[in-house]
């Protein structure tokens, strides 16, 4: 499954003499049960999910084996609750549950979580006992580990497995904390709070909670991107998507126990700051500049969203868990505001390159999002903004200042309105289809543009990155496939799916019922587009994007569309990365990039953290020096200062933060992969002088 198992790391280390209740107590564990419309809302959502969803799964007993091991998998993804006793008494179940569903029954779902929720409940108490005796005495000069990711490791088979497990955990949650400063007072204060906080929403848990974990489950397995939501639950959807909603402008979501960020909204406060990164974790919240930390590793994801969240003007502090460092804690302050449309508009800069023969004047138009102000364009306001509007002027001021060649930058561009993808494709191209979508019911519908011919004919480019999704992958794919220009950067998200939403007697359902089609025919899901030529990239491709789930649907294709084609791109495309392929060899910012990028990749792929202080100790200064070592190596060759210690170097990374709530530029000199873009645009000019002027030809199928 998805859950990234670095959080184990994180989580603790104690001999606990732990005696468990027996499982014949479970009835006086203030158990949950089903409420009588949940059965009826079970059967609505297996009708709705096998009539409407676009995989056309049956639920039947391999089904209901899947909704068996994603239900565990969501309880219990680290295996240290559950004793293996525990899991063979349920796999009694493992072919009943699609059955128990299609007649309204979820007993078996709320029976496998009461006694989760017993092994919580007692685990947490027990260490919560022993920590009121003070903070255990562990000894950090022993030689042992933890295991990093333990989906392949088996379920404690005994209380005193469980109980060394946890040991391990809460020693390496001690550790941790000792490495980050905190006295032996303050670690068990600190722990104290998040077992009793983590205790305390374990009891608080209603019926609706678990009803919604459970048919999550089911939901997953059809696709990543159709979900239930309980009433409570829609009424957070429904706020995330409302224009007014106030806070840091990021997405997270739920890993083991941690809330990580998924993705940052372009424009919003947290992108702004350039400190907070996706899959970063969040392990505390403070309020305003002062306030108190709030441990929420543990915490239910809305609970931690409502924390955050707040008035637009106020402060928010986060304690993060940086994706690929050393598990350092690092505290992030974040003026909380609204997030406008003008933050997210298109911006422009011009640059000139050189192709080593002739200089050029390119254009670059930033856009973060694909963006309508849906509310002005209801009421025929003729200045209402969207990205088509604003893209197009913007292409106006460039060819004013006679630029050889536009760059379009949509890297970390989450999409956003599927109508202004195409009308912006619109501009670029002349009559033509622009993307295909393919039903549940197997009908294919087609989006063409509009305009009998493109407002802009020049030279372009169009830059992606993992991040870059859905309306940005339909328009990155339909000006490759028309060879419109060139697609440079990294292998997209690979969203190519839609989702509507049908109303249930209780709460609503996400269901996936379209697939996006390029007009070559290939789909967007699971591969996204790649590009004509890569760039190093800092994003693992195996934890982000698509691809990364385990149920994403499937990358196909279907029947392609006559189009156009412009530039005769295979004949260009080896001198191009040719070119490239010299330039950035030796280029100090490359080298740094594929070195840091084969770094992050190697801490990610350690399977288990020492729990020897001095070796731990070690290990950082050893990941600090190579740090240090990576970037003096890259400044060196730039003819720029060293920096004399790592601690230098974290505080100039600061100092370059930009202003919080300040605008956002287009900077060359931070940005490596734009810079290199310029200098492939000036080469593909140089080498086609007469692309700009060719007539478009309509290829043959």
């Amino acid at each position: 499954m998805l859950t990234n198992r670095i959080a184990a790391l994180f989580s603790g280390l104690l001999i606990l003499t732990l005696t468990l209740l027996p499982v014949a107590t479970l009835a006086e564990a203030d158990a949950l049960q089903p409420e009588e419309d949940q059965g009826s809302t079970a059967r609505e959502i297996v009708g709705k999910l096998e009539m409407l969803h676009y995989n056309k799964l049956k639920l039947g007993d391999e089904m209901s084996e899947k909704l068996w091991d994603e239900y565990i998998e969501a309880l219990d993804p680290t295996k240290s609750y559950f004793l293996a006793s525990d899991i063979n008494e349920f796999r009694q179940w493992r072919t009943k549950l699609d059955d128990e569903l299609r007649t309204g029954q979820v007993n078996h779902g709320f029976e496998i979580y009461n006694r989760y929720r017993l092994r919580v409940t007692d685990r947490l108490n027990n260490i919560l006992s022993q920590l009121d005796k003070g903070l255990p005495e562990f000894d950090f000069d022993r030689d042992e580990s933890l295991e990093v990711d333990r989906e392949d490791s088996r379920w404690p088979a005994s209380i005193s497995a469980a109980d060394e497990l946890w040991r391990k955990r809460l020693k390496s949650s001690v550790l941790n904390l000792r490495l980050a400063g905190k006295d032996d007072e303050e670690i068990r204060d600190l722990l104290t709070r998040r077992y009793t906080g983590q205790l305390k929403r374990v009891k608080q848990q209603s019926s609706d909670d678990v009803f919604e974990l459970y048919m999550n489950s089911l939901t997953r397995l059809y696709d990543p991107h159709s979900n239930y939501l309980s009433p409570r639950s829609l009424e957070n959807f429904n706020m995330s998507m409302s224009l007014s909603l106030e806070g840091i402008g990021a997405v997270l979501q739920m890993e083991d126990e941690y809330t990580k960020v998924a993705r940052l909204v372009a424009g919003g406060p947290a992108d702004r700051t350039g400190k907070l990164k996706p899959n970063d974790k969040i392990v505390a919240v403070g309020q305003d500049k002062e306030g108190e930390m709030v441990d929420v590793v543990g915490w239910r994801l809305d609970d931690v969203v409502e924390l955050i969240r707040g008035a637009a003007g106020t402060y928010v502090r986060l304690e993060t868990i940086p994706t690929g460092g050393d598990g350092s804690h690092r505290t992030i302050l974040i003026k909380r505001s609204k997030v406008k449309l003008e933050d997210q508009a298109a911006k422009k800069a011009i640059f000139e390159f050189s192709d080593g023969e002739k200089n050029y004047k390119i254009g670059v138009i930033n856009l973060p999002t694909f963006y309508i102000d849906f509310e002005a364009y209801r009421r025929r306001d003729p200045n209402y903004k969207s990205t088509t509007r604003d893209v197009a002027r913007l292409l106006n001021e460039l060819e004013e200042e006679n630029v050889d060649g536009v760059i379009l930058d949509l890297r970390n561009n989450g999409g956003g309105s599927l109508q202004e993808a195409t009308m912006l494709t619109d501009l670029f191209i002349d009559q033509g289809p622009v993307v295909q979508i393919r039903h549940a019911n197997e009908q294919i519908s087609r989006h063409n543009r509009s305009r009998s011919r493109a407002m802009y004919r020049g030279p372009l480019m169009v830059l992606i990155n993992r991040l870059s999704a859905s309306a940005s992958e339909i328009f990155a794919g339909a000006i490759q496939d028309y060879n419109r220009g060139l697609v440079v950067g990294n292998q997209s998200f690979g969203k190519g799916t839609v989702q509507t939403m049908a109303p249930l007697k209780e709460g609503q359902l996400k269901i996936t019922q379209s697939k996006f089609y390029r007009v070559s025919g290939d789909s967007t899901q699971h591969a996204g587009v790649t590009p004509d030529i890569p760039m190093p990239q800092l994003i693992d491709t195996e934890s982000v994007g698509e691809s990364a789930y385990d149920t994403a649907l499937p990358w196909d294709r279907i029947h392609a569309v006559p189009h156009a084609k412009y530039f005769d791109l295979k004949e260009l495309l080896p001198a191009l990365v040719s070119k490239h392929n010299q330039r950035t060899a030796t280029d100090p910012d490359f080298v740094f990039l594929r070195e840091q990028f084969r770094f992050e990749r190697e801490r990610a792929d350690q399977e288990s953290i020492s729990l020897n202080e001095k070796a731990r100790e070690e290990e950082r200064e050893a990941l600090n020096e190579r740090l240090l070592t990576m970037e003096n190596r890259r400044r060196n060759a730039k003819g720029l200062e060293p920096y004399e210690s790592f601690e230098a170097l974290e505080e100039s990374e600061s100092d370059d933060v930009a202003a919080l709530g300040g605008d956002v530029e287009i900077k060359l000199e931070d940005d490596p992969i734009l810079n290199e873009a310029g200098y492939i645009m000036a080469d593909f000019i140089g080498l086609n002088k007469k692309a700009s002027k060719a007539p478009p030809q309509v290829a043959n199928f």
